[in-house]
């Protein structure tokens, strides 16, 4: 019964924030203009600048911005106790998330539809950009890295999700398509996620396994490869042979999932058996503050979120007024998301007792994906009576799809930054689209299995890294809208309170995990760490100039 009055506050303040918040937002403070002309129509190229159905839009922007993250981060986090988590993943997503996602995609869309890295250029300096893109290339660098290692770990653990996760490449082609082909989006909605369900289930009856060593590589290290040999290849197509059409299947895939979910929790109204606040931290154990913030990056507030939205969403935007409908509602998808993952690593469907809580979060980071599969499969199985392995099956591939989504979008904007310092310092092999994509991949592949060793299995010892750098960069984001707006003369204090908290907590864990990586010798983590620091300081200083020179001249 626990469960079910989390789940009716979280969504009541979600409701908040989209019916009366963000239309507050968008209307006082974004001011959006419906006729204002998009850089989706202005530089039509039919690749990237794509004017696109608001509904097909909001399900490539959701499932690119979801990833993994907001299961992972809140699997992990709660070991804290669930009520910090809730009351972070709530607050977090009507006043943080929303409102950076959405500001991302109007500002962006405000200038030609510029990456936040070039935007910075226009609304602080010219010294912002090049620092700025350091610190997106970088969180590329890593969400790219740990998606491969969550969704290698899955095909190895859950092998049951290989058939449904490559099955829906297939039907994503086949309505790209179609789609642009005009055929009638409903229909092909429905077969679409028919056709995913229907792989799910033979998935469930025919598990693929890739053989313990092959190539001098074990199986998860081969998925590794495997996976970014294939984003490299779909960052390569039109957005709408493969990004747009896989995104808004897996968008109507969360939907579904969302309500199995959400669904179950009403109808076995599960008890809580984690703790509201643990008390039995495990001996050096982080501490809650700061790092609660940036174990929970993805569902309360996230950098990559500008980073899609400047990058790829803002160049499909059919009408400004669409950017809250995608932006803020984005967020608050996955703010749900993260909400029921909360529920699902907390209640009784993972652990029938407190006791057995703790034993599965015997320490920080013991527990994670595989956590709220279990838990919110177990889940699914009490509430709709599906059988277990199906139930696994559907969330393992749901995990592997967001996962697998973000990667094709990362590994897209890893080669925009590349190809941008190309034109920023005129090397002509950097715009070649082959070759910088290429570079994008094979550091990825660098630093997952320099962090993680010959298999990988360790790669998600970057976690707490790409949290806090992952939260700067949000908190870098909300910098570059404030500054604009202080400079159309409207109030910026919406984005400037978000954007100091942010800030801070995430630069304090920054500067925790420094120390401790220093302390145990890992020069790869203290000097992309450190990296990661001075750029974010030197970029403040920018701003915080640009301001004060603006405020002498106004």
């Amino acid at each position: 019964m626990q469960s079910v009055m989390i789940v009716l506050l979280g969504i009541a303040g979600m409701s908040f924030g989209w019916f009366v918040y963000s239309k507050f937002i968008a209307t006082k403070i974004y001011q959006l203009d419906p006729d204002f002309v998009t850089p989706a129509h202005e530089f039509n190229d039919g690749v990237d600048f794509v004017p696109t159905n608001r509904y097909v839009l909001w399900g490539h922007h959701f499932t690119s911005v979801a990833g993994a993250a907001p299961i992972v981060g809140p699997a992990i986090a709660v070991y804290w106790g669930w009520v910090p988590a809730v009351i972070w993943v709530t607050v977090g997503t009507i006043f943080f998330a929303g409102v950076h996602d959405f500001g991302a995609i109007w500002a962006s869309s405000r200038h030609k539809g510029k990456s936040i890295g070039a935007l910075s250029e226009e609304v602080i300096g010219s010294r912002t950009r090049a620092l700025f893109m350091i610190v997106i290339f970088l969180v590329l660098l890593m969400v790219n890295a740990v998606f491969g290692v969550v969704i290698a770990s899955a095909f190895v653990n859950t092998s049951s999700a290989v058939f449904p996760a490559w099955s829906a490449i297939a039907v994503a082609l086949v309505i790209g398509q179609l789609v642009h082909r005009n055929f009638n989006l409903t229909i092909l909605s429905i077969l679409g996620v028919a056709a995913l369900y229907f792989s799910v289930y033979v998935g469930s009856i025919l598990p693929i396994e890739l053989p313990e060593q092959m190539f001098g590589l074990s199986a998860n290290a081969n998925w590794i490869v495997i996976l970014f040999v294939y984003a490299a290849i779909a960052s390569m197509l039109p957005v709408w042979v493969l990004l747009q059409p896989r995104d808004f299947i897996n968008g109507m895939q969360l939907i579904v999932g969302l309500i199995l979910l959400y669904g179950a929790v009403l109808f076995s109204m599960p008890d809580i058996s984690a703790p509201a606040f643990n008390s039995q931290l495990a001996e050096g154990a982080p501490s809650m503050i700061p790092l609660l913030f940036v174990t929970i990056a993805c569902g309360a507030v996230s950098g990559f979120h500008g980073i899609v939205s400047s990058g790829t969403t803002s160049k499909q935007l059919d009408k400004e007024t669409d950017a809250r409908f995608i932006g803020y509602l984005g967020a608050v998808g996955e703010g749900s998301l993260a909400l029921i993952t909360l529920v699902a690593v907390s209640s009784v469907a993972l652990a029938a007792t407190p006791e057995m809580w703790h034993q599965i979060y015997a320490t920080y980071g013991s527990a994670g994906a595989g956590t709220f599969i279990q838990g919110g499969a177990q889940m699914i199985t009490n509430g709709w009576g599906l059988p277990f392995s199906i139930s696994q099956t559907l969330l393992a591939t749901m995990v592997v799809l967001f996962a697998g989504t973000t990667m094709d979008s990362g590994v897209r904007l890893q080669r925009y930054i590349i190809q941008e310092w190309g034109d920023i310092y005129n090397i002509s092999l950097l715009k070649n689209g082959i070759l910088a994509t290429l570079i994008a991949v094979v550091c990825c592949l660098m630093l997952a299995f320099g962090a993680g060793g010959a298999d990988g299995n360790g790669g998600l010892t970057i976690w707490p890294l790409f949290g806090s750098t992952n939260q700067i960069l949000a908190g870098l984001t909300l910098l570059v809208i404030s500054v604009m707006l202080i400079k159309m003369g409207r109030p910026a204090r919406y984005t400037l309170i978000p954007m100091v908290f942010v800030l801070i907590t995430a630069s304090w864990a920054a500067i925790i995990k420094l120390i401790e990586w220093y302390q145990a010798e890992n020069w790869l983590l203290v000097t992309i760490d450190v990296i990661v620091i001075v750029t974010t300081f030197m970029v403040i200083l920018e701003a915080v100039s640009v301001i004060a020179k603006f405020r002498r001249e106004a």
